[in-house]
């Protein structure tokens, strides 16, 4: 599979990635957060920061009950669709995350559903994480959701078709010099056309997170394996959510 470099300037930017993913679990997402509060008990009114924020349906619903939130996404679309929704508590800007965005400002990070590790080098994937560290404030937390590495390898789909709308995507999947490939080969039905992306998702473990964090200043404090917010388990966990301090 060949990656381009940069692959999701150009991914994120498209209707076929909305398409493709327009199927995620709302009520899930919504529950998640809900125990995320529940857990970290910021104070009413708490500045939140959402890397990597997409369309802003996360910031809404923390803005919703009551924080202050700002959301940041390279995708110059999906900022556009959010500032559709921007209020006096809520705010989006497009920004890269590798470069510093506001400093010793906001109380929680978040960093949702694997919206890391896309980076080609491990020097932008520490500037990322540095960006988020800056940003909050001292004794502020961070939680990262990332897929677990270790069970995604063993349980991989190497290959699957998705129809949605009269699109039908050919997907494949592999696992290549400790990143996650997925081609996506798409065929527009109604408009006659076909493309092509890759997406590339370094395969970190906790280990590296770990090594990732403690070079930014960050300890972590807690480790959850799903939104349910079981035990982590490497081998039986789907997902690894960090939660740190600065």
């Amino acid at each position: 599979m060949e990656v381009v470099k940069q692959w999701f300037k150009d991914w994120f930017n498209s209707s076929y990635y909305h398409l493709l993913y327009s199927n995620r679990n709302e009520q899930e997402a919504a529950a998640f957060l809900d125990k995320l509060i529940d857990y970290l008990k910021p104070q009413p009114g708490a500045s939140m920061l959402d890397v990597a924020c997409g369309r802003g349906r996360h910031s809404k619903y923390l803005a919703d009950k009551g924080f202050d939130v700002t959301g940041i996404d390279l995708s110059e679309e999906s900022i556009r669709q959010a500032r559709h929704m921007e209020m006096d508590n809520l705010h989006f800007f497009q920004h890269d995350m590798r470069l510093p965005f506001y400093v010793n400002y906001f109380d929680v990070v978040f960093n949702f559903f694997t919206s890391f590790g896309y980076f080609s080098t491990q020097r932008e994937n520490d500037n990322a994480l540095r960006t988020i560290a800056q940003a909050m404030k001292p004794g502020g937390r961070v939680v990262l959701d990332y897929l677990n590495s270790v069970y995604v390898t063993e349980h991989l789909v190497e290959s699957e078709v998705k129809e949605r709308d009269g699109v039908v995507f050919d997907i494949h999947r592999a696992v290549c010099n400790k990143k996650f490939l997925k081609e996506i080969n798409i065929l527009d039905q109604v408009k006659l056309q076909r493309s092509q992306y890759t997406e590339s998702v370094n395969a970190f473990t906790r280990e590296d997170f770990e090594r990732m964090f403690a070079k930014q200043g960050l300890k972590i404090i807690d480790v959850f394996g799903d939104y349910h917010f079981n035990e982590f388990n490497e081998k039986q966990s789907p997902r690894l959510i960090l939660v740190a301090q600065k």
